[in-house]
């Protein structure tokens, strides 16, 4: 069998695959913005998973146990596109995550709110999951730029979903 035609055959049998031929590690930051309890914008966008986060799954697949798991998103008020390097939230006040779920294989689910008595004054243009200890595992930004000026008759509801 030819070369080629042996590597053709690798590549669709799923052995062989190079780096570039896998799909990128991403999530999906959903999430409804509700004033006096009436939804008034729905948004969905991917997000980045930053450089810290991508090292805890490698020791966590090493069987490293001391990593801590994903427990907060945090809120803040950076306007700055993510980068692989980020580290944290901009005057982040962080809330505990709600739920986790499994919705389709290969992803994780995990559901958050935040109330109307919570974050009040701040002008919300980041997300950031983070780890029990802190660290910042995904981030994302507002892509409309405009942030969400949270006062005590708004709320948001949302869930952010990893994807492996």
């Amino acid at each position: 069998m030819r070369k080629e035609a042996r590597m053709e055959e690798r590549k669709q049998s799923g052995m062989g695959l190079r780096f570039r031929d896998c799909q990128p590690l991403t999530g999906i930051l959903q999430y409804t913005v509700f004033k006096n309890g009436v939804a008034v914008e729905d948004i969905e966008e991917t997000n980045l998973i930053v450089m810290t986060g991508r090292t805890r799954l490698a020791h966590l697949l090493a069987g490293n146990g001391s990593i801590g798991p994903v427990t907060r998103i945090a809120f803040g008020t950076s306007g700055v596109p993510p980068a692989l390097s980020d580290t944290g939230i901009a005057n982040a006040y962080p809330k505990n995550i709600s739920g986790v779920s499994f919705p389709h294989p290969g992803h994780v689910e995990f559901s958050w709110g935040l109330g109307t008595a919570e974050a009040n004054g701040m002008a919300i243009l980041e997300f950031g999951l983070q780890c029990a200890d802190g660290a910042l595992f995904s981030r994302r930004i507002r892509e409309s730029g405009r942030p969400i000026n949270k006062e005590s008759d708004i709320s948001l509801e949302g869930k952010w979903t990893i994807i492996f």
